[in-house]
């Protein structure tokens, strides 16, 4: 009895001694606080424990002083915030750096300034948030690798700015599956998805072939819905039609290009908000580019690539979500 009694006393102050070990301190580095940045990384260190680190970067050091004065003065506490005074800065002591930057020569220009001699040779994650080519992707990829200094990974993501401000977004992963466990908590913290593609620059992959389809689907939806009206059909009896039969999608059920059909989409507030037209123009040509490379065949990306670069530059529609091809066909508003 008395072994017993000393074995369950020794295995209790084990256990006290296992619990009580201190967590291993986590260093975060975040670089591109454009809409979707500034967001993310809010919501990042809102939601890591007050003994983690995160050191945040972007060019417009307004942006950068205005979210470190904004995470500092959070009454929900989180990790402490550092500013960094260059990108290779932000990624030194880091165990994790996320980057979310607008294009291909945004990405592999932060990366050339980051993988210099004088960098720490540390096992890091890279965690790029851009939506860029797959190809530009694996080169920074390989990059990474060359130097010693980690691994790199692709996490685009859906949901837009208001998806990074409450935290919904849904993410794309493109990495080893050893990684995975490792990555998901961390993407969790800024959306409410993560979806693993695959090795990396299959997120990236999927992001494009996605958006291919719903560059297509809103173009379609536009001449849809002004050749119905046009026909003398009501707007909303037309996408009621529309929604519970074939055509059915989201342009047609969530994002309708008509004033008034959904009174939560763009076309509601004179296509204001919403994925601008650039982006929606950016990513087709990515798509496109990357479809090349794989000799995949599009037979309309090219036209549809044409429509998105002409209605941008279009004074009614500059600047609009991306619905306002409505606008630019011509449609009856």
């Amino acid at each position: 009895m008395r072994i017993n009694s000393l074995a369950r006393s020794l295995l209790q102050a084990q256990r006290r001694t296992f619990s009580s070990s201190p967590r291993r301190l986590d260093r975060y580095g975040f670089i591109g606080l454009g809409q979707m940045g500034y967001q993310m990384a809010k919501n990042l260190q809102a939601k890591l424990p007050p003994s983690d680190s995160i050191r945040i970067f972007d060019l417009n050091a307004d942006a950068v002083q205005r979210l470190a004065e904004e995470m500092k003065a959070s009454t929900a506490g989180g990790a402490v915030v550092e500013i960094a005074k260059s990108v290779n800065e932000a990624a030194s002591d880091s165990d994790t750096v996320i980057t979310c930057l607008p294009e291909p020569s945004h990405v592999k220009g932060v990366f050339s300034q980051i993988l210099t001699p004088d960098l720490p040779k540390k096992d890091r994650i890279y965690i790029d948030c851009s939506t860029i080519d797959p190809s530009s992707s694996r080169q920074v990829a390989e990059q990474v690798a060359s130097a010693g200094q980690g691994q790199f990974v692709d996490a685009p993501m859906s949901g837009g700015v208001v998806g990074a401000r409450a935290g919904t977004l849904t993410f794309m992963l493109g990495a080893p599956d050893s990684l995975v466990s490792k990555l998901e908590p961390i993407l969790l913290r800024m959306g409410k998805a993560v979806h693993h593609c695959g090795p990396q620059g299959t997120g990236l992959s999927a992001k494009l072939a996605n958006n291919y389809l719903l560059a297509l689907n809103n173009i379609a939806t536009a001449e849809a819905m002004n050749l119905g009206i046009r026909w003398g059909l009501d707007p909303k009896t037309l996408a009621n039609i529309i929604n519970v039969s074939t055509g059915r999608c989201w342009p047609s059920e969530v994002n309708n290009p008509v004033k008034g059909v959904i009174e939560t989409a763009p076309a509601s507030r004179d296509y204001s908000g919403g994925f601008g037209i650039s982006l929606m123009k950016k990513d087709l040509k990515l798509a496109i580019i990357a479809a090349d490379e794989a000799g995949a065949k599009l037979e309309l990306g090219g036209r549809a690539r044409e429509v998105y670069e002409e209605a941008e530059k279009a004074e009614n529609c500059k600047g609009k979500d991306f619905s306002v091809i409505y606008r630019f066909i011509g449609g009856k508003e």
